[in-house]
């Protein structure tokens, strides 16, 4: 079972930048593709941002292309995902979600993935 926590959201005024994270606990997710999805009320969850196992392979929505970054690492031997949010516009307002997938890499589809975290909340002020 691996246990995702995000941090990192608030409130940003439009042109602004934000950088959520993502902790594992429970287990380490480095065997997992990680993905950053995100849902505006009365919308669908949608991908925003997906990593492969190694980190080297890197997938972006073309909404968020040019404007965030994803990525992984592991400091003190924590993992955490990042998402670094550039150029922030209001339309980017949504409850953001970390997710990992045990098996296949990274996919636009939320039903394909096995674990997600609770959600931080970013919104854009214009």
């Amino acid at each position: 079972q691996v246990q995702l926590v995000e941090s990192g959201g608030g409130l940003v005024q439009a042109g602004g930048s934000v950088r959520l994270s993502c902790a594992a606990s429970g287990r380490t997710f480095s065997g997992y593709t990680m993905a950053w999805f995100r849902q505006a009320p009365g919308k669908e969850r949608e991908f925003v941002a997906g990593s492969s196992r190694s980190g080297a392979n890197i997938y972006y929505a073309d909404s968020v292309k040019g404007r965030f970054t994803i990525s992984r690492d592991n400091a003190e031997n924590t993992e955490n995902l990042h998402l670094q949010m550039n150029s922030l516009k209001p339309e980017d307002t949504a409850a953001y979600y970390c997710a990992a997938r045990a098996i296949g890499g990274a996919s636009v589809y939320p039903r394909l993935y096995d674990y997600w975290g609770q959600g931080t909340q970013v919104t854009v002020s214009s």
